[in-house]
């Protein structure tokens, strides 16, 4: 757990707001530092069979102007592509979508001293102030922590044999507990009643652990 928790600590978290072509929204912000080269993160971020190891399968026309499907996940549009530092794409869930579900997903990576790369993902979304409501930064961020886990998992060449059953057991439920708090800090450092932070922060664990 000990080494879970500085995976956990690794991560910067915040909640803010940025206009998109959907409108007025609101933004989870993860950053980190990875040990690891600017070329290697960016290509573990860009290449369909680098990201199938640690997020899931990819396909499409992946150059600016195409398009992408994850494999039972979000599919859209790639708006920016500046390599080896800047990838900005829409993230739509589902095919019957108004303009407001068009969120947009933004990544940044810089070099760092020692070889080390700083990664900085931001996604923007409008949303369903009912869903806000209930759920907080933690129902996007959760989800973006998981995954950062699995890229620092795939980047050290370290990790679970079947991510699936370790999200499924103690351990991985304890990670959700542990960065569904964080996002509930996050969110009462947005401006949020601690109360409506914590029960957002419930809902999340819930949702994720199974348990709603």
């Amino acid at each position: 757990m000990a080494e879970l928790l500085d995976e956990i600590n690794a991560v910067h978290r915040a909640v803010g707001r940025r206009d998109i072509p959907a409108g007025a929204s609101t933004t989870v912000l993860l950053s980190r530092r990875y040990d690891a080269t600017l070329e290697d993160v960016w290509n573990a971020c860009t290449t369909p069979e680098r990201v199938a190891r640690w997020l899931t399968p990819v396909t499409g026309d992946l150059r600016p102007g195409g398009s992408y499907q994850l494999t039972g996940n979000a599919h859209g549009e790639i708006l920016l592509c500046e390599r080896p530092t800047l990838l900005r794409v829409t993230w739509v869930f589902g095919e019957d979508i108004t303009p407001a579900d068009v969120s947009e997903v933004t990544l940044r990576l810089s070099p760092q001293e020692y070889g080390a790369t700083l990664f900085e993902l931001e996604h923007a979304a409008v949303g369903d102030p009912a869903f806000w409501e209930r759920y907080g930064p933690g129902a996007a961020g959760v989800g973006w922590d998981l995954s950062l886990l699995g890229l620092s998992w795939h980047l050290a060449g370290t990790g679970p044999a079947d991510p699936e059953s370790w999200a499924a057991a103690a351990e991985g439920r304890e990670f959700v507990v542990n960065t569904s708090q964080r996002w509930r800090a996050a969110h009462v450092a947005f401006g949020a009643p601690p109360d409506v932070a914590q029960r957002a922060a419930a809902q999340t664990t819930a949702f994720y652990t199974g348990e709603s």
